[in-house]
């Protein structure tokens, strides 16, 4: 671990209009976003619009019980075609002039486009015009995206955080309650960075924590980074966070916590402009472990309040870049911050890669 002091990404990177559009240009293109959660489209034609780097999508549950990715957009006039989440059926519907894709983005039908009851005018092809696919892999209960194509097979990508989830049956978790935060004032940067540090612990959670700094470690392995508590004594009552635990990220916008005995939380942080990011975590269960209602309602409680803790100081760091003291970035602890280190050094990296799509 080095000792040297560096300094922190400048204010631009969390507030500059030009310095996202460049992330979401290259980051959330080139990149396995994290986009969702498997549970939630239960049914066959359950359909969730997202966005990604300012990109209308929208996640599809078709006929075979997979979930497929697809750009939010009618081939005909480029009109957003779902724009809250919902069951469709068998079809989606534009509801401009009423074209219709199956689940799998094939054309159905394109009513009265060459004219009066002529619905194929010559030279259109409806196996060219249905719905651009997306790369998609569902890895257990997430969702993740790669717009581009360009990035490696995800079970390469992902291997420092497969490795460090080793010792959990991820095919046996259930999710058993959900936080949805909404709109947090913050760049999704801070989110990260708060996170995967352990320096702030023992200051902003004081009283909903009990996790000395001094038994804390950071993790820093590639795409995977974050920190980790080791406690001899165990504490998982509903009024205080008294257990061993991993705070893990995988670049760039999937966060989970790995929480002692048997407990997961897995955080959905979507960008959304240079100043706000949505957030929503998924608390789940591990092989063995069952929690009671009284135990469940306790836990969101307990988890509600340590965040909206983490969302104060967040909000507070993005205000704070509104000020000149900031424009270099302040300074990163040598020891507790540096995964915070190895996250931005990705960003930095990561802005440099063009975000073309591979050609086939």
């Amino acid at each position: 671990m080095t000792n040297k002091i560096s300094k922190g990404l400048p204010s631009e990177a969390y507030t500059n209009k030009k310095f996202w559009a460049k992330e979401c240009n290259t980051i959330f293109v080139n990149n396995w976003v994290f986009v969702g959660f498997a549970h939630e489209l239960k049914n066959l034609g359950d359909v969730l619009p997202i966005t990604v780097g300012g990109q209308p999508l929208v996640l599809v549950k078709n006929k075979n019980g997979n979930i497929l990715a697809f750009h939010n957009v009618c081939s005909h006039r480029c009109l957003k075609l779902v724009d809250h989440p919902k069951n469709v059926g068998k079809i989606i519907r534009c509801p401009y002039h009423s074209w219709s894709y199956d689940l799998d983005g094939k054309l159905l039908s394109s009513p009265h486009f060459g004219g009066t009851n002529n619905h194929r005018p010559k030279g259109f092809m409806p196996k060219d015009n249905g719905l651009r696919s997306i790369r998609i892999k569902v890895w257990h209960d997430w969702i993740f995206i790669n717009l581009n194509n360009n990035a490696l097979p995800f079970e390469k990508y992902a291997a420092p955080l497969i490795k460090q989830l080793k010792n959990i049956n991820l095919e046996k978790i259930s999710p058993v309650a959900t936080l949805d935060f909404g709109e947090i004032f913050t760049n999704w940067k801070f989110l990260i960075e708060n996170f995967i540090e352990p320096y702030h612990v023992q200051f902003v959670h004081k009283k909903t924590t009990s996790q000395p700094l001094k038994d804390h470690y950071t993790i820093v392995n590639g795409l995977c980074y974050g920190s980790g508590v080791d406690l001899k004594e165990e504490d998982a009552s509903s009024g205080s966070l008294a257990v061993s635990s991993k705070y893990l990220s995988l670049f760039p916008n999937f966060i989970i916590g790995t929480y002692y005995p048997g407990q997961l939380g897995v955080y959905l942080n979507n960008p959304i402009d240079p100043n706000r990011t949505y957030q929503k975590r998924i608390i789940y269960t591990t092989e063995g472990h069952k929690l009671t209602r009284s135990e469940i309602k306790n836990q969101k409680d307990l988890w509600w309040k340590v965040h909206k803790e983490d969302h104060e100081i967040c909000e507070r760091l993005q205000l704070g870049r509104a000020s000149p003291i900031s424009k270099n970035g302040g300074l990163l602890s040598p020891h507790w911050e540096n995964s915070v280190r190895s996250f931005q050094k990705i960003v930095i990296k990561a802005l440099k890669k063009s975000g073309n799509r591979k050609k086939r």
